[in-house]
């Protein structure tokens, strides 16, 4: 398994507040939305203070009532007179309105968090595509992965309750404290004091588990990176026996996702019921002086009473709402903050307005003191230069590190040098788009990559405007044809994901076949008969040699005795150039070439 991955949590955590800010700029464009919605659930708050006052009139009405005091039950509501029926009708018009307030709001933020984690996995998308090669170097794939999937799904999950639940609750708290101290400052003044508390006690909660939840997070995508290495290499694992080890890596995050997420769970939870218990106690002080109060006080009505217990027990709502918003707040940051890690991540420079540097390509291609490393201070090549004539043949041979893939990605701008340059017909590419490096090459690479889709589809990828008789030919090149029409629906047969439905030969023709249609006037060749039999190798040795005449070619071989009619053999160790030529010459020098010629035929 591939341990070369650094975690992305190597650097230090943005401020929560700063991550919030820059998440709710996504939505920006619907800003007069979220007002909108902002206004509904206002209002609805409003309603619902409201509601306390008008069913504490109902029952002093229905006192009025059943007493004899007045039979129509006529209550003074901020200076209007109502009877019993009217308070009713009220009742029910506030708790209609409230609902389809409720129902608008929904319906609007809903669209605006789904508008907004479309947006952002399109930038992580576009992001991606103009990340260099050495960030994937350094990054699990699962992790990638995970960030673009389960992160972007948390935050659209949680951002669609929390953003209508933070007006309502701080108006309702707001609403109802204002009302009370209006009705009887007193009383009022023991709920503040219950709300004060609560929020000091959340905010040092909140503050707590912050760090459990981005640490959750990230041993989340620890877990995705590890089932998409071992899952997609399940065969090497079952062939080294390698189960029982994998099982217990498996074990060793599931725990630590265990042991995170619980203390995350846990200290967001426990806020619930220490908030009840200030809340409770506040409840219970208005409860006894309220009860005095009405024992004492002839003048005070059982309605006020019930009014400001019910404003007691409803403030007690949006104080936990807002408790339990704030943990919600801490998934959505920490999802947040690693999805912003992959947007702060530096991409290539643009070069979309750069214009082609070749109108047309002879193919002479020069290496002037090239010094490259992945890894600073641990140099991969050093001081290399050549020249390659155009339509040569060129074959790069050396020992396994000497660096001969890595010369031929630098030379497609996978990689930046760290000092010298490379030369297309004379043209650095540093001084070209990347784009139109590119374009001038086809490339099989030693690994195949097939996606999900049928033959045809995957020979033409990269190709699209080529007809089917097109592809057939360069099928028949490639000597795919045959094996093509064995298949069920021949062209049209449905590969599965990386093929795994063929044989890796197969796949290797398909790859063969997909570069012979894109008819490049240069070729990369790495490795491209490595997984296939010794008959169809030499099938292909020709198909190849007919599609390079004219072209200049690049072959990475191993096998050696695959490239006796290259026009120049770079022999590669340590990164650099120490022979070159044609076979019959190296051999006949007997140095580093002959012994790795010769060392392919010793028993």
């Amino acid at each position: 398994m591939n341990r070369r991955h650094a975690n992305f949590e190597n650097r230090k955590a943005n401020d929560f507040w700063g991550t919030l800010k820059r998440l709710l700029n996504y939505l920006k464009k619907d800003k007069y939305i979220v007002i909108m919605a902002a206004i509904f659930s206002i209002i609805t708050a409003l309603i619902t203070v409201f509601t306390p006052i008008l069913s504490g009139k109902l029952l002093t009405s229905i006192e009025l009532i059943w007493s004899g005091k007045d039979p129509l039950g006529i209550i003074d509501l901020f200076g209007l007179k109502l009877n019993f029926n009217e308070v009713l009708i009220g009742l029910i018009m506030t708790a209609s309105l409230s609902f389809l307030l409720g129902l608008s709001q929904g319906y609007l933020l809903i669209g605006v968090t789904q508008r907004l984690t479309f947006k952002m996995r399109s930038d992580l998308a576009d992001k991606i595509n103009t990340l260099p090669l050495n960030f994937f170097d350094k990054h699990k794939t699962g992790d990638i992965l995970s960030r673009v999937t389960n992160d972007v799904d948390t935050i659209n999950q949680t951002l669609t309750q929390s953003i209508s639940e933070i007006f309502r609750s701080f108006t309702l708290v707001a609403s109802i404290l204002i009302i009370m101290f209006i009705m009887r400052w007193d009383l009022a003044l023991i709920t503040t004091v219950s709300v004060v508390l609560s929020f000091y006690v959340a905010s040092k909660f909140v503050k707590l588990s912050q760090r459990y939840f981005k640490q959750a997070a990230k041993n989340t995508g620890d877990m995705s990176g590890h089932i998409e290495e071992v899952y997609h290499g399940h065969q090497v694992v079952k062939v080294f026996n390698h189960q029982k080890q994998s099982k217990d890596e498996f074990d060793e995050i599931n725990n630590r996702i265990y042991e995170t997420s619980w203390k995350a769970q846990f200290v967001s939870s426990i806020m619930v019921p220490i908030q009840f218990l200030f809340t409770n106690m506040a409840f219970i002080a208005v409860a006894m002086i309220g009860g005095y109060l009405l024992m004492t006080d002839p003048l005070f009505e059982v309605g006020f009473i019930m009014t400001f217990i019910m404003y007691a027990r409803q403030v007690a709502q949006p104080i936990l709402s807002i408790g339990q918003t704030a943990s919600v707040l801490q998934q959505t940051a920490a999802s947040a903050e690693r999805i912003f890690f992959i947007m702060d991540a530096e991409s290539e420079s643009d070069e979309s307005s750069i214009p082609n540097k070749l109108k047309t390509i002879k193919g002479q291609v020069e290496f002037r003191n090239v010094h490259f490393s992945y890894i600073k201070d641990t140099p991969v090549i050093q001081g290399l230069s050549a020249v390659i004539k155009p339509g040569q043949m060129v074959a790069i041979v050396g020992p396994t590190g000497a660096g001969k893939t890595t010369l031929v990605n630098l030379l497609m701008r996978f990689y930046e040098l760290d000092q010298g340059s490379i030369l297309i017909d004379g043209v650095d590419i540093k001084d070209m788009k990347r784009e139109e490096v590119r374009s001038y090459f086809g490339m099989v690479l030693q690994d195949s990559w097939i996606f999900e889709g049928s033959v045809l589809d995957n020979i033409k990828y990269g190709s699209e405007d080529k007809t089917l008789e097109d592809v057939e030919q360069a099928a028949k090149a490639a000597q795919t044809d045959h094996f093509i029409h064995s298949l069920s629906d021949n062209y049209n047969f449905i590969l599965s994901e990386d093929g795994q439905n063929i044989s890796q030969g197969q796949r290797q023709l398909i790859t063969i076949s997909r570069a012979m249609l894109a008819d490049k006037p240069m070729l990369i060749l790495d490795e491209a008969t490595s997984s296939v039999d010794t008959r169809t190798e030499i099938l292909i040795q020709k198909a190849m040699d007919r599609l390079m005449k004219g072209r200049t070619a690049f072959v990475i071989a191993h096998r050696l005795s695959t490239i006796k009619n290259a026009d120049v053999i770079f022999v590669v160790k340590d990164g650099n150039i120490i022979e070159q030529g044609d076979h019959n010459t190296l051999i006949n020098k007997g140095g580093f070439y002959a012994q790795l010629y010769n060392s392919q035929f010793e028993s």
